[in-house]
């Protein structure tokens, strides 16, 4: 009796598909497209310019049509992650913990910037500003760039400003539509200081407007934080997570990924687990008073 069970495996053997095939990945509980959402760190117009060389690896990697999707400011951005408008999502810290926590998305990579994968926040003054110190801002404009939603302009800068001693009303707050926006207005007088990563303070084409770095002079920094994370939304296979996480991961191991990236101005994409975020959540907690 052993050789026709025999011949049976053999035949089950040849008639299935391999496990890891791309047209199996690829359609895995029927996903036959992938929706980006990319939060408004920067510009509509520079956000879309920068993915789209992203957003075609992706599609030839996955084997399907990836669309990309760039909302003007965080409340509509958040309106469409709640919504389960995007299936993989570029956010900050506090829009991934609070997901995270809320809808149940999980992490694929996070950014690495300039050999980096943590981030910082700064406090920017004009190179010619009198003033030098987070005090010297008492009574005075402080520009934030995205609104109370954001992880490194705005919550990581004003837990900077209360260990400092400056509290809520200590001084005015202010606010842009992104974090270019609100150096670039406080260089042309519309401020006193304002609130970036410190990427605003080495790379010349974060402000255009500027255009020079060298004449921003930052007065503090905070804390570092894990970089700037990319995730998943609840529903989507596993398989796929996988696979978009080797296709973000892998471009720092290709020559082809390396005008991808540089499009990106990143230095590449790295693995990343929830606890890593940990230390958002305390910010978070402390700042907004919300526990995730």
């Amino acid at each position: 009796m052993r050789t026709p069970i025999l011949l049976l495996l053999i035949v089950v053997a040849m008639i299935a598909p391999p496990l890891h095939s791309a047209d199996a990945l690829a359609h895995d509980n029927d996903v036959t497209s992938l929706r980006v959402g990319v939060f408004p760190r920067r510009p509509t117009a520079e956000t879309r310019r920068m993915m789209q060389p992203l957003v075609a690896h992706l599609s030839r990697q996955l084997q399907m049509p990836v669309t990309l999707f760039t909302p003007p400011d965080y409340p509509s951005f958040w309106r469409a992650i709640e919504q389960n408008r995007y299936d993989l999502v570029h956010y900050n810290q506090y829009h991934y913990v609070r997901a995270h926590k809320t809808l149940g998305h999980r992490l694929v990579a996070r950014n690495e910037e300039q050999g980096s994968n943590q981030i910082r926040a700064s406090v920017l003054v004009r190179n010619d500003s009198p003033i030098h110190t987070l005090d010297q801002l008492r009574g005075r404009k402080i520009m934030f760039g995205g609104g109370r939603g954001a992880m490194v302009s705005y919550i990581l800068a004003v837990d900077l400003l209360r260990e400092a001693g400056l509290d809520d009303g200590d001084y005015i707050a202010q606010f842009a539509l992104n974090p270019p926006q609100a150096v670039t207005a406080m260089y042309f007088g519309q401020a006193d200081a304002a609130s970036s990563g410190r990427i605003a303070l080495t790379s010349d084409t974060f402000t255009p407007q500027i255009g020079d770095s060298t004449q921003l002079r930052e007065i503090a920094k905070s804390a570092a934080i894990p970089q700037l994370p990319w995730a998943v939304r609840a529903d989507v296979p596993t398989t796929l997570q996988r696979r978009i996480t080797r296709a973000l991961v892998g471009l720092s191991d290709t020559p082809s990924g390396s005008p991808i990236l540089h499009q990106l101005q990143l230095t590449a994409f790295a693995t990343a687990v929830d606890a890593d975020y940990d230390n958002v959540r305390a910010v978070v907690a402390r700042i907004l008073g919300e526990q995730y």
